[in-house]
């Protein structure tokens, strides 16, 4: 297994992360085909073998049951100084406006993961996706709050864009807020946005990239709720191609393999 540190922070993680949206009650969320808690013992017992120290869940995976297998599991298999845990939170609902800040909303989502773990803390906590509905300023203090805490070591963004996550740093930046340190992104072999101003300015600031690449599968991917925008504005053409490079991909006959050892490339 191959390590590296996690963008700026301290973090040495295995190149490969064990994403956990596949764990979980599967009477208890909104996929029925997750595992339950044997056979989650017995990918992550395999995983912490091959050298996989970086796990990845949510509280939306399976209401909260994919956070509770992994604490569970890695309490009986492994010492929690050894693995760097990331959990993700969702930001408020139109609901919770009135009825939460966005700095409480933060705090209490993670205590309920902190509890479905059985941690004292994160070593990565994700906002799951840009919140819209809420003051960058606030979303920025509130993390900033729990890292101060001491209950969330680093704070990362997933499905994002650019400038958004420009914005917030920059925002952290003139407030002496902690910034975000990774981006996960929608990224594979065929979805290759990101290499057009995401990869190029987390190069730049040494921001960590762990995209999820969705790759072949069965199950059909679900619309969001959160329709994109239309835009009058195309997306000028670029003269610059993204260049080829110069790794071959080994021949494989293990699809996941083959995407693998591409995104290491």
């Amino acid at each position: 297994m191959e390590y590296t540190k996690l963008g700026n922070t301290e973090l040495n993680v295995s190149r490969i992360c064990m994403g956990c949206m596949g764990f979980g009650d599967p009477t208890n969320g909104m996929h029925s085909w997750t595992l339950d808690y044997q056979h989650s013992l017995e990918i992550i017992k395999r995983g912490l073998e091959l050298g996989i120290n970086f796990f990845d869940t949510a509280i939306s995976y399976q209401n909260g049951t994919s956070e509770q297998y992994l604490g569970k599991a890695l309490k009986a298999l492994a010492s929690r100084h050894d693995v760097v845990v990331a959990t993700k939170f969702m930001p408020r609902t139109p609901e919770q406006l009135n009825q939460i800040s966005t700095q409480n909303h933060i705090e209490t989502m993670l205590n309920r993961s902190l509890s479905n773990l059985g941690m004292d803390h994160v070593d990565l906590y994700i906002l799951h996706m840009w919140d819209h509905r809420s003051n960058l300023y606030d979303v920025m203090e509130g993390l900033n709050n729990v890292v101060k805490a001491g209950k969330v070591r680093h704070f990362g963004i997933s499905n994002c864009f650019a400038w958004q996550l420009a914005e917030a740093n920059a925002l952290a930046e003139r407030e002496v807020f902690a910034k975000f340190v990774s981006v996960q992104g929608h990224y594979n072999l065929i979805y290759r946005e990101e290499e057009r101003e995401m990869k190029p300015y987390c190069d730049l600031k040494n921001i960590a990239l762990t995209p999820y690449p969705i790759p072949h599968t069965p199950y059909p991917i679900p619309h969001t709720p959160y329709p994109i925008p239309h835009t009058p504005y195309p997306i000028p053409h670029t003269p610059y191609p993204i260049p080829h490079t110069p790794y071959p991909i080994p021949h494989t006959p293990y699809p996941i393999q083959c995407l693998s050892q591409w995104s290491f490339s």
